[in-house]
């Protein structure tokens, strides 16, 4: 069947799920996007992006094209051919919380039909698409995961701000509860992305992707605990990093920073322990250290920021704090376990007097007790220390080394005598 003639339902306009809708409605299916949250159908159907990857004009081309409908209404996705379950699965008191994947799935159910594909992108723990999903599916179905409908499993790679691996232009996993699943996983996204990789079942594609992040977050760990080290003993760790860097197999360059943040690095190894925990009774020692080293570590930056001013005989308490940035990567408005808010907020428990810069915020973050200035001379001049968490290429880094009283740099991209690097 031709894309024209296929209805597409993509459940959650975040992220992850906006993104891919729209480059469905590119390659020519018909698609509704359905979204729980009122205020954000509102913004969509006036074309009012408040996700970066995408911009006004793509909600607008969208739009006008005549393939694109928004929804809060999960019966007007009644009779679709393939449904992508993209919702949140953040952790609630420590543990995986799957309330959104079960309510996605829940009300699905009813509007299957025989031959329909129903695909899970949520990160989440191995068992979840068979475990958890298919029996909702069947139970309001009254239908059979692999024979009656086809039933997989592709994970979530968006990487806020990347514009070299775009959704499209990054490799999607594919897979399914049957091999009649997985081949309409791959059919499907094979449509849609420039690459597709098959793997064998959902349970292994699942681990894949808890994997992809455990990795980083336990490599990040290990370049922030030496940075740490390094600093003690007065040794440049970026250019030791540079240095380890030019051996040509064996390594991979990680940098040091205030913490981990986005939906993925603080949240996927604890779904990886948790299940350890649950299935097999032990906890991941590695993943678990590795974890504790980065939540630690905005109080890591918050103590040299301390030491920094003793230094210079001031006290972190009422001293005049200027952060720059916010969110939690580069270039990027989003805000998801950024550790610059950890250190926001440590920070004013001190009884520091703090003030930031964050050219993707309108306002401060609901319960963050910081004001918002713009990058200036004077504001600059008017800090106690300058704390760069979150290097936007826009900051203008001349400025900020020139006028600076002292500056901490947690992302290594000033040089100035000013200047202080974790």
């Amino acid at each position: 069947m031709r894309a024209t003639h296929r209805t597409v339902a993509v459940i959650g306009q975040g992220y992850v799920g906006l993104p891919l809708a729209l480059q469905a409605v590119r390659a020519g299916f018909q698609v509704i996007g359905l979204e729980v949250d009122e205020e954000r159908v509102r913004r969509l159907r006036r074309n009012d992006s408040y996700v970066e990857d995408v911009s006004d004009l793509d909600l607008m081309n969208a739009s006008d094209s005549g393939r694109y409908r928004v929804t809060s209404d999960f019966a007007d996705a009644a009779g679709f051919d393939v449904a992508i379950i993209s919702v949140p699965t953040p952790l609630t008191d420590g543990e995986p919380d799957l309330s959104a994947v079960v309510g996605a799935s829940a009300a699905l159910a009813p509007l299957i039909k025989p031959g329909a594909l129903v695909v899970l992108e949520s990160t989440t723990y191995p068992g979840t698409t068979e475990d958890v999903v298919a029996p909702l599916l069947e139970q309001g179905s009254g239908l059979t995961a692999g024979v009656d409908f086809l039933l997989g499993y592709s994970p979530e790679r968006i990487d806020p701000g990347n514009a070299s691996w775009t959704f499209a232009k990054t490799p999607k996993l594919v897979s399914g509860v049957n091999d009649a699943s997985r081949a309409a996983v791959q059919e499907f996204f094979d449509a849609i992305v420039d690459r597709t990789v098959a793997v064998s079942g959902t349970r292994e594609a699942e681990l894949a992707k808890l994997l992809e992040n455990t990795f980083r977050s336990v490599n990040i760990a290990l370049v922030n605990e030496t940075a740490m080290f390094a600093a003690d003993l007065g040794i440049d760790i970026w250019e030791a990093i540079r240095a380890a860097g030019t051996k040509p197999f064996g390594f991979m360059p990680f940098t040091p920073g205030p913490g981990v943040g986005g939906h993925c690095l603080p949240i996927d190894p604890i779904y990886l322990d948790w299940l350890s925990r649950e299935r097999t009774g032990r906890s991941l020692g590695f993943v678990n250290l590795a974890n504790d080293i980065n939540r630690g570590m905005p109080d890591y930056v918050v103590q040299r920021l301390g030491d920094a001013l003793k230094k210079r005989d001031r006290l972190l308490a009422d001293s005049r704090v200027l952060l720059l940035g916010l969110s939690y990567k580069a270039n990027s408005s989003d805000m998801r376990e950024s550790p610059a808010l950890d250190v926001a907020h440590r920070l004013v428990e001190a009884g520091a007097r703090v003030r930031a810069v964050e050219p993707g915020l309108a306002s401060a973050p609901v319960g963050l007790d910081v004001e918002l200035a713009a990058l200036t001379e004077e504001e600059l001049a008017a800090a106690d220390i300058t704390v760069l968490l979150t290097d936007h290429d826009c900051f203008d880094y001349d400025l900020v080394a020139s006028a600076s009283q002292h500056v901490f740099d947690t992302r290594n991209r000033l040089r100035d005598r000013a200047v202080e690097r974790i």
